[in-house]
Order: C-alpha cells, then sequence, then structure tokens
C-alpha cells in the first residue's frame, strides 16, 4: 500500500508540475515546423499532421510541393497540374486537420501550400467585411480586424488555423446565437480556383457572393472543390466580453445543457464525469466602456519545456502499462483543480488573475495559442503535441448531437460512468469533455440542426497494436452517439470509423456531389481517403488484427483488439450494439498467449 500511494503520490506531483510550467512559462517556444518534408529542392515530399500521425499512420507522400506567393502564381500552378492531369491537395501553414484530408492518392501528386498566401487584403470599415487570403491565421485575422475597430463574432479557441483550413473543416467556436458559431456563415464571397478545360487555360476562378447557391458547397469544402483563394467575411464592431467559470455538480448536467447554450452568447460547459462535475462558461458581452482588459492564454496551448512533457508522457506510458487508474484518476483532480484555481489561463489584466468576471476585447479573450510564438530554440520548449519532442500523443473523437437529444445522450454516459467509475479519468488528464454550442447551417457539408458538440481528447498509445486502459468505455460512448444518437462529425478531427457511411446523414450531400463534379470532374482534388468519405469507393473501414486499437474499424472478431493481451471483442454495457474491445481476465487470454 505505501509503494502504490509513493507512486501516486510521485505521479500527482508531475501533473502538478505540468500545470505550474504551463501556467508560468510564456516564452521562448520552438514554433511547429513545416509539416512537409522533401528530399531535395521541393521534390519526393511527404506531409503529415501536427500530431505526426494520421489515424491509420499512413505516410502521405508527393512527388512536388509548390508554396506560391500570389494569386497569379497559384493560377498557372493549377492549369500546370491540370495539363499533366497531377493529383492535387492544399496544404496549411501548420496542418491541424487529423484525419488524411491533406495526403493525395499514389506518390506523384502535388501539394500546394497556402503558407505563403496569407495577405489581409481589404477591411471594409463601412460594410464591415474582411477580405484575406487563404492562408492568414485566426490569429493574423481576428487582430487586423480589432487594429480596424472589427471582430470576428465567433471562432475556434485555437488561433493556430488558417482560413482556408477551418473552412475547408467547417471549424467553429460556441453559441446558439445569430448565424450560429460555425465561421463559414460568415463567408459573404469566396473565391475558389479549380482545373479547367482548353478553353480555360486549364483553370477555372469561381467568385461566389452570399446568395449563390454554388456557395453553400464551397462553405465546408473539405478541399476536393479547389484551392480557396480569396475569403470575405462579414465583421462585428469591435466588443467586449465578460467571462465567470461556474462550477457544479453534473447531476442535472443532461437538463441545463439543452438550455444553458441560450442563456449565455459565448456559452460552453466542460465535463468531467469521473469527478461528476461540470464547468458552466458563463460569457457574455457587456458594454464597451466596461472596465477591464482581460487576457485569455488557454493554459494548455501555452510552450511547455520539453523535458516536462518527457516526464508526463513517461507517466503516462506507466500508468497504462501497469492499468494504474488510481494514478490518472489522482492526476485527473490535480490537473482539473489546478486550472480551476488559475481560470483556465484567464487573466484580469495579461499578467495575473484576480478574480471573477474576466472582463476584456473580443480579440484577447476568443481564442490563443502562445506555443506556436517564438524563435527557434532547439525545442527547449514546444506545443504539448509537437511530435519533434516526447509529449501528447493522442486520439480525439469529436461529433455534435442535437439538442432534442443531448439529455439521453449524457445520461448515458454517467450510466456508463456508474458502472466504471474510474473509467474516463484519462479524457479529464486532457482536461474533460469540451461542450460547444454549435447552430444548423446552409452549407451542405455544415451542421443539420442546432447540437452540442462533444470533445474528446486521449491517450494514444505509439504502438499501434497496444490497448488502452478502458477503452472499451470510449468506443463505446464513441459508437453509441454515432449510431444510437447519428451524431455528426467535425471534419478536422476524429478516427476513422465516426465517418463510416457519414455522408448518408447529410440531406444535400448529392447536391455536394454534383458540384463537386462540376468543378472537378477528373478528381484530381480528390483522394482515395475522400473517394471512401463520400461512399465512391469502400474501405473506410479497414478489418485486420488490431484495427479496433486505432478506430480503423468497429471489432467483428477478437482478433481486431488484442486478444493476447487480455483485449476481446465484446458488447457494450449500455449501448448493448456496440462493439467494443474490453479487457478480459480469463483464460482466453491465456490460450491466445500460448
Amino acid at each position: 500500500m505505501s509503494l502504490l500511494y509513493l507512486r501516486n503520490g510521485v505521479v500527482g506531483q508531475l501533473l502538478r508540475s505540468k500545470c505550474i510550467f504551463l501556467l508560468f512559462w510564456k516564452v521562448c517556444c520552438s514554433p511547429p515546423e513545416d509539416p512537409i518534408k522533401c528530399t531535395s529542392s521541393n521534390t519526393n515530399c511527404t506531409i503529415t499532421n501536427s500530431i505526426g500521425a494520421f489515424p491509420d499512420r499512413t505516410v502521405c507522400r508527393a512527388l512536388n510541393v509548390v508554396y506560391p506567393t500570389t494569386e497569379e502564381e497559384l493560377f498557372s500552378i493549377v492549369a500546370s497540374a491540370t495539363m499533366k492531369g497531377s493529383k492535387i491537395k492544399v496544404a496549411t501553414r501548420y496542418s491541424h486537420s487529423i484525419p488524411k484530408l491533406i495526403c493525395p492518392s499514389g506518390e506523384d501528386g502535388l501539394l500546394i501550400s497556402t503558407k505563403y498566401l496569407n495577405g489581409v487584403l481589404k477591411i471594409d470599415d463601412e460594410a464591415m467585411t474582411m477580405t484575406v487570403e487563404a492562408g492568414v491565421t485566426l490569429k493574423e485575422l481576428i487582430h487586423e480586424a480589432a487594429n480596424a475597430g472589427l471582430a470576428m463574432p465567433y471562432a475556434p479557441y485555437w488561433w493556430g488555423l488558417t482560413i482556408g483550413g477551418l473552412l475547408s473543416t467547417g471549424a467553429h467556436g460556441s453559441t446558439l446565437w445569430g448565424k450560429g458559431s460555425s465561421v463559414h456563415d460568415y463567408v459573404t464571397a469566396l473565391k475558389i480556383v479549380s482545373p479547367g478545360g482548353p478553353e480555360d487555360g486549364y483553370v477555372k476562378v469561381r467568385v461566389f457572393n452570399d446568395g449563390d447557391e454554388e456557395l453553400d458547397a464551397a462553405r465546408v469544402s473539405l478541399g476536393i472543390l479547389g484551392v480557396i483563394s480569396q475569403v470575405t467575411l462579414r465583421l462585428k464592431p469591435l466588443f467586449k466580453r465578460s467571462i465567470t467559470y461556474l462550477t457544479k455538480t453534473d447531476s442535472d448536467l443532461g437538463d441545463e445543457a439543452a438550455s444553458f447554450g441560450k442563456k449565455h452568447e459565448f456559452a460552453d460547459i466542460t465535463w468531467y464525469p469521473s469527478q461528476h462535475k461540470a464547468v458552466y462558461r458563463v460569457d457574455d458581452r457587456v458594454p464597451i466602456n466596461t472596465s477591464g482588459n482581460g487576457l485569455y492564454d488557454f493554459t494548455p496551448f501555452r510552450s511547455t519545456p520539453s523535458l516536462t512533457l518527457a516526464v508526463i508522457r513517461t507517466t503516462e506510458e506507466n500508468q497504462e502499462s501497469e492499468s494504474d487508474d488510481d494514478g490518472k484518476c489522482i492526476g485527473a483532480k490535480l490537473v482539473t483543480s489546478t486550472l480551476l484555481n488559475t481560470a483556465f489561463g484567464l487573466t484580469n489584466n495579461g499578467v495575473i488573475f484576480t478574480g471573477y468576471p474576466v472582463i476584456g476585447y473580443q480579440h484577447r479573450l476568443q481564442a490563443s495559442g502562445s506555443c506556436l510564438e517564438g524563435p527557434e530554440d532547439k525545442r527547449i520548449t514546444a506545443c504539448a503535441w509537437d511530435p519533434r519532442v516526447k509529449g501528447e500523443f493522442f486520439h480525439q473523437t469529436t461529433f455534435s448531437i442535437g439538442l432534442s437529444s443531448v439529455k439521453s445522450f449524457i445520461q448515458d454516459v454517467q450510466r456508463l460512468v456508474e458502472l466504471q467509475p474510474k473509467a474516463l479519468c484519462g479524457l479529464e488528464l486532457y482536461n474533460g469533455i469540451l461542450m460547444r454550442y454549435v447552430t444548423i447551417s446552409s452549407a451542405y457539408l455544415g451542421k443539420e440542426e442546432d447540437a452540442v458538440d462533444f470533445d474528446f481528447t486521449y491517450y494514444r498509445s505509439k504502438d499501434p497494436m497496444t490497448p488502452r486502459l478502458y477503452e472499451d468505455v470510449v468506443e463505446e460512448i464513441e459508437q453509441m452517439a454515432v449510431i444510437k444518437y447519428g451524431a455528426l462529425p467535425h471534419w478536422g478531427k476524429n478516427r476513422n470509423i465516426v465517418f463510416d457511411g457519414v455522408i448518408n446523414k447529410y440531406k444535400n450531400a448529392g447536391k455536394f456531389l454534383a458540384v463537386k463534379k462540376l468543378y472537378d470532374p477528373m478528381g484530381l482534388f480528390s483522394s482515395e481517403w475522400t473517394d471512401q468519405l463520400f461512399g465512391l469507393q469502400s474501405g473506410i473501414a479497414m478489418f485486420k488484427e488490431g484495427c479496433a486499437l486505432e478506430g480503423l474499424c468497429i471489432c467483428q472478431e477478437d482478433v481486431h483488439c488484442a486478444p493476447v493481451k487480455g483485449y476481446f471483442c465484446t458488447h457494450g454495457k449500455v449501448f448493448e450494439d456496440a462493439r467494443v474491445c474490453s479487457r478480459q481476465e480469463s483464460l482466453n487470454s491465456k490460450i491466445y498467449a500460448e
């Protein structure tokens, strides 16, 4: 018992140290490297995402990469590729999409990076619009808008996304008010560059304005309609917000979740189910003359010493290998309490947190990501998930469930927690379940109804054949959401199984595919993976040994799990139709091992 206590005490101290480092270490971060690497002179290239691995760990290759700096260069590049019949994919500066949307088919494709197409082209004060190139980051957009006295009303919380990337994947903030939280619903004009015929010089430049039906196809394009070149967004006059975090029991979360988003403009909820706790973000506009200059520098988005990241990762790996759920739960409580006590990185004046409410200008409170800043420093510090250091390596599962079904879904999850009280402590080490509000959209691949978006982040082994502690519980939640509740995926996150057959859930999917055929009849911007996504090819679910461990399949046989390590394919505990990899201490595991 004393050894167990000592081990857990050490784990707790390490996790506490992680939070302290994150809270106060704000400078000298090593920015992420380019996600594209080539053997020589922009040829024989590979591309990955920000965490260094796609869901199926594919190595995505391309023959060439180009970095256009002007629209004219972009037009010429697309025309040349079209003449050659080359497969084309568009890459962003930081490559934050987890699925394989940026993988060209084969190894002779072309990557077009928007890294240097990053200009702010026009700000119209009277119309309150802003026109930018697709490679502009969210940080650049919201700060340039603020300099002109304008604000993007709703946006994702991470400012390392580019405008082209976040539009293509339907990225959003949190609100049920106005036009909703999805950035693409504030697009008033969009320019997209697609393949053309000989009569067009092999390139077609299309410009859509608000009211054009085809704009609803291009708002969320998944990068397969062409290259987004320019975007015009409708903004609002710069305003201030007031933020207070309230912690409550989750006993009535099902009732509260369905109504809370209607009470506060920027509401969200962070849920810690194993701790039976929910943190409500009471967040509303206040008059512009309200005193306060608050800043949101979200703690997990700050730079962290690489040594600290390595120690924390090693600790979590040991917890997994030793099935140390007590250690995870103790660590989760320490992380949660530290974040709560420091307001998740909010400060009243940009330096310290003195108490609620925190009041400040929109551009200082709506998004953050300071780990992207700073000079190269040989990776002494980094973003926590930077693949160049030993740090976080995770799965993400993110989906939206209609408001009318949210209560039932939450109650199902709570029933699972009653059966396995420690099962979701691993999620809480990654700050629990983030619940954001999204609204119905006119975009063909946008949200089909007002909904709550549930965002899960959790441990992933470096060995794809190694199961996770309590992975059956997270798998059951994932399948319960997608199958029982008809959840829609976040296009820029998720494991493969969340996308299996998903296109059938979108009533305008046929219209989108018709536009796709019109824009790109040769399928140059398509790939094997996107064809699987749209049901044009089979294979998004991959059945092979261990496939369920990485979310490549829903297990049908024990071999899809890890029977040698004691994980077998079983039915769900609450959602019985689920098929999950569950740990079974029995003679079966000994038989498999032999």
